[in-house]
């Protein structure tokens, strides 16, 4: 806001990030990179596909990446260089014109001078520069021929200068013979600069000494030679890449017409002695490039000396933005340069997706590991495992939102754990806690706040239900699953599940085991990291001893038995521990498996098979195997998995008897043969 006679006025903030701009979505981002590590990248490049995507209201970087790209190529298909070239050709063909004009109203002139003139004038060379070289003696009639003649010269100087020394062709419009002289010393006292510097025997006083002197002619006020080498060795370069784009005629042409720069030679030989000077100083410029211009808007040497340092910031741009270079981070994308070629607007993006890359890695939910690599933190894996749940919950209960979930157990005693209030709860108020909560808050951070109480203060007192549960959740990881895309709703169903027991139940005791070729107990970072696993087998028979382990570890718990899998068995463990593979299944892999699963309806487990897939075979298998444990089957879409098996969970514990009584209405949703699911056993 500015304020002008009493008035004020306002503008864009311009003082870096908006401090009224909404803080960065990492629940979002979170999201989608929890959902590409578990379909198998590293955090690292999960992290980097989401900068690429954007978000639902954030452009990424493909985006921007794109808008750069199609910036260069209008450039090049709307522009030419031909611009001064043919300015010249103008004021050639009008002095020309004007001169004829002049001779036959002369009628003083001799016949036989007028014939001479109107033959030089006749016999031109067809090359602009070879015309105009040719004219340089000509003693000329007519003085508005005259002048346009000399204005060759004048243009031709300025546009030499201009790419140089952007600015130079307007400010030296209609300019005196001091002026020139000035621009001369200016090159003289430059070159002398650049030279000592060459040599290190340039000193600040140098510096100083010069920008004193010639600083007009430097608006962007370079404060080192450092800085003024890097702003003249860009456009020096620039010029250079665009006498490279001009055809082998143009550059003939402008070469030949270069001496003519206000008719003096000393021009060019103080320009290419300031070139020879910043490729010795700055050879790491591109001075060798060219671009293949394919338009019809002439541009001048100044003007197309500009698009060329545009083409190479869009070039340096697309570099930034693809990160595809190692130890890219996003801060190397440079917000000033971006908007300059593509508007305030993309650079607001590029800086929120700065920002966001910097709280991820910032905010714990990436962590190192000794060795290096970028893992989700538990803290992320949390984070996920709540956005999982929500929406199983949402799947689960429909209109009722959260209310089944934060409500199971409460029928339970208290645990004497307290929790932070959220939307949907019922539990009682914890009021010591609350109220602890809200004196700490007033007499740190937020003691100006008026409000005795804020919701972040309120926690309500969990309860846990009566009965424990040792559950064991066996997810099949062989080769099918990956190939037919149940990989990733797999662990999702899995993250879920271990985020509902470990906030809601955490009497319950859950145990991971994944099982291929052979099984394994598995924490939950290892699970939803693990990758897509191609060596053939499917060992339920190993899984089955492993939860069977489980189950006996807690003998007061009620054994919970869920499995999911897309294959029949087709591999067990030999009495000496080696796996036995064999497809179609071996009837001793058969008989493993069924011998571990009576064990497990022996210890009382309540058994839930998810069959994924429409195999009749395994159709067959799942069902016998679950009527011999008195089981149930579910056959979910992927999409429904987590409901499922998180549904499943619920009516298994605590001795209830069905999803039914539960989830109320949400049973004729799943099981009525109209929904996503449906019920098989």
């Amino acid at each position: 806001m500015v304020e002008k006679g009493g008035h004020s006025t306002y503008s864009r903030y311009r003082g870096g990030p908006d401090p009224l701009a909404p803080p960065v979505d990492l629940a979002e981002a979170l999201e989608h990179i929890g959902e590409d590590v578990m379909s198998g990248y590293s955090p690292e490049r999960a992290m980097q596909e989401f900068l690429r995507r954007g978000g639902r209201d954030q452009q990424g970087l493909d985006d921007l990446a794109r808008r750069v790209a199609q910036k260069r190529r209008d450039l090049l298909q709307r522009h030419s260089l031909d611009g001064t070239l043919q300015e010249v050709r103008e004021l050639l063909d009008r002095a020309v014109l004007n001169e004829r004009k002049q001779l036959a109203r002369d009628v003083d002139l001799d016949d036989a001078d007028r014939a001479f003139r109107e033959v030089q004038l006749d016999n031109l060379p067809p090359s602009t520069a070879a015309a105009v070289t040719e004219l340089a003696s000509y003693d000329w009639q007519s003085s508005e021929a005259r002048a346009d003649y000399e204005k060759i010269k004048d243009l031709l100087g300025r546009e030499l200068l201009d790419q140089r020394f952007a600015g130079m062709k307007q400010a030296l419009e209609n300019a005196t013979d001091e002026d020139r002289a000035a621009i001369n010393e200016m090159l003289g006292d430059l070159n002398q600069l650049l030279e000592k510097h060459r040599l290190g025997e340039d000193t600040t006083q140098d510096f100083d000494d010069f920008m004193d002197k010639h600083g007009d002619f430097f608006p962007e006020n370079p404060q080192n030679i450092d800085e003024l080498l890097d702003a003249l060795a860009q456009r020096s370069a620039a010029a250079q890449r665009m006498l490279n784009s001009m055809s082998a005629e143009q550059r003939a042409e402008l070469m030949e017409l270069s001496a003519q720069a206000f008719g003096s030679p000393e021009l060019m030989d103080a320009l290419g002695r300031l070139d020879s000077n910043l490729q010795a100083l700055r050879p790491g410029e591109d001075w060798g490039g060219s671009e293949e211009f394919g338009g019809e808007q002439g541009l001048g040497l100044g003007d197309g000396t500009g698009v060329l340092q545009d083409l190479a910031e869009l070039d340096d741009l697309a570099e930034q933005l693809s990160q595809s270079y190692d130890g890219a981070r996003m801060d190397d994308v440079d917000l000033d340069a971006l908007a300059r070629q593509l508007g305030d607007e993309a650079a607001v993006s590029a800086r929120t997706l700065q920002e966001l890359e910097r709280a991820l890695r910032d905010s714990g939910y990436l962590k190192r590991t000794s060795d290096g690599q970028l893992r989700l933190s538990p803290k992320a894996m949390r984070q996920l495992g709540k956005a999982l749940l929500r929406d199983v919950a949402d799947r689960l209960s429909g209109r009722q939102g959260q209310r089944e979930l934060r409500q199971a157990g409460a029928a339970g005693d208290r645990s004497g754990a307290t929790r932070e209030w959220a939307f949907g709860d019922t539990e009682p108020w914890d009021v010591p806690r609350t109220v602890i909560n809200a004196v700490r808050r007033r007499a740190g951070r937020d003691s100006s706040s008026s409000r005795l109480f804020e919701m972040e203060d309120v926690e309500v007192q969990e309860t846990e239900a009566r009965t424990q549960a040792a559950v064991a959740l066996l997810v099949d990881t062989s080769f099918s699953m990956a190939m037919d895309g149940r990989w990733v709703p797999m662990k999702r169903t899995a993250l879920a599940l271990h985020q509902l027991i470990t906030t809601r139940f955490r009497g319950d005791r859950l145990q991971l085991i994944g099982f291929g070729r052979y099984a394994e107990v598995m924490e939950i970072e290892q699970l939803t990291a693990l990758d897509a696993m191609w060596a053939k087998g499917t060992n339920l028979h190993h899984a089955l001893l492993l939860a069977n382990r489980h189950f006996r570890k807690h003998p007061n718990a009620q054994p919970v038995l869920l499995i999911v899998t897309d294959g029949e068995p087709t591999s067990h463990l030999e009495p000496d521990g080696e796996v036995y593979f064999s497809y179609p299944p071996h009837p001793l892999t058969i008989a493993s498996s069924v011998r571990e699963l009576d064990n497990a309806g022996r210890l009382g487990a309540q058994v839930t098979f998810f069959r994924l897939g429409d195999d009749p075979g395994l159709a067959r298998f799942v069902d016998s195997m679950a009527k011999r444990v008195d089981g149930r089957v579910v056959a979910p879409e992927l999409d429904d998995l987590g409901a499922a098996v998180v549904g499943s969970y619920l009516g298994s514990r605590g001795g209830r008897s069905s999803y039914a009584e539960e989830f109320g209405g949400w049973r004729s949703d799943w099981f009525g043969g109209g929904g996503r699911g449906f019920w098989v056993g």
